[in-house]
């Protein structure tokens, strides 16, 4: 698989190298937008230094010959454990945005989580996951018009997404001081593509800003609670899955309200500064979860390692984020593909170095940590 950079001569072989491709690809302003975390980065650099501290402890003389990387996630099959994450504004990063993402993501036979937030409708992304009856959920928030919810909801339905994913970490929006000092905001030619069909919508197009993105943040409601769940749920036969969650007794009440999944994850640094990394705090959750519902890591995973440091933890599977930016930025559907490619080949390897022959062999005797996990 080849990509593009000004250095002919220069082709990105892991995920680091794509982050640093991806500057020449995109603006500084979108730059920031996709990199950055709250307040001062604490929590965006501890995702990545929580995997550091986690060392493996390989198995020797197990017959690795025959690897399989399958799993499923209620139910539904994937070839590696392994979904996109949620993310924002993907044109910004090349003009097919989603779409390009989810024609990666069905090509690798991994999963997909569409942000309400996107630049694509959900019809569009639907229709390239269901010619492949791959994984797709719709990412979605529990706004001050129960309308604008009730009318996504039943849209996500309709397209032939497979379940609700409701970010729970978000009552407001993180402050993110690149963001401020760039004065963020969507170019003309970009929009909410999932608010803009919405009929009856009042929308205004104001200077300088999108209106739609403003019309978002003001929809974000700082009133929800666990009640609110089962309002979600009476809507729609969807099952549901919640992201955000970084304590073990709101695992134990996302598993009492009814979630079948739960996303272990502090919105990639991006909510609360000082929040503690998702890989900390993933063993608790497993346990609060107590095998009624499937749990997943979402921040920081950058290695094939990353992903079996994650497993041998108890997860399920990971989502990634911002790496599927960068390949995005660098070469459209071919760059999201080779970056699932080059994570599927890490953990394929690495797996065989640990002695695991498949995903049921990975274990937490794996693992010994510098730092006690907590």
């Amino acid at each position: 698989m080849t990509v593009v950079s000004n250095d002919s001569r220069f082709q990105p072989i892991n995920l680091f190298e794509y982050e640093k491709l991806a500057k020449e690809h995109l603006s500084q302003m979108t730059l920031d937008y996709y990199s950055s975390g709250a307040w001062d980065e604490i929590t965006l650099r501890d995702n990545r230094a929580a995997f550091e501290r986690v060392k493996l402890r390989p198995r020797t003389l197990v017959d690795v010959s025959d690897r399989n990387l399958s799993t499923s996630i209620l139910g539904q099959p994937l070839q590696l454990p392994l979904l996109i994450a949620p993310m924002a504004f993907q044109c910004l990063a090349h003009p097919d945005g989603e779409v390009a993402t989810a024609i990666a993501a069905a090509s690798a036979g991994v999963g997909m989580v569409l942000s309400t937030m996107a630049t694509k409708s959900m019809e569009e992304v639907a229709a390239v996951g269901n010619k492949q009856n791959t994984l797709q959920w719709f990412q979605l928030y529990i706004h001050k018009d129960r309308g604008l919810t009730r009318a996504l909801v039943e849209r996500a339905y309709a397209a032939g997404y497979k379940a609700l994913c409701l970010t729970v970490d978000a009552p407001v929006l993180g402050q993110r001081e690149r963001d401020q000092r760039n004065e963020f905001a969507l170019p003309p030619n970009l929009h909410l593509a999932n608010l803009a069909t919405i009929s009856g919508l009042d929308i205004s197009h104001e200077t300088g800003e999108s209106g739609l993105f403003t019309y978002f943040a003001q929809q974000l409601n700082p009133a929800v609670t666990w009640r609110d769940l089962e309002w979600l749920q009476s809507i729609s036969p969807l099952p549901l899955i919640l992201k955000g969650i970084l304590r073990g007794d709101d695992a134990v009440r996302a598993v009492e309200s009814g979630a079948r999944a739960i996303i272990v994850s502090n919105h990639g640094g991006r909510q609360l500064d000082g929040a503690i990394a998702s890989l900390d705090v993933l063993a608790e959750i497993v346990a609060a979860a107590d095998g009624k519902a499937e749990v997943l890591l979402d921040g920081g995973i950058r290695r094939g390692t990353d992903i079996l440091k994650a497993l041998a933890l108890g997860a399920k599977a990971v989502l990634i984020g911002r790496p599927v930016l960068w390949g995005l930025a660098v070469a459209g559907q071919v760059g999201v593909s080779h970056v699932i490619s080059l994570l599927q080949d890490e953990l394929n390897v690495a797996m065989a170095l640990s002695g695991c022959a498949k995903l049921q062999d990975i274990d937490s005797s794996l693992l010994r940590f510098n730092q006690s996990l907590s």
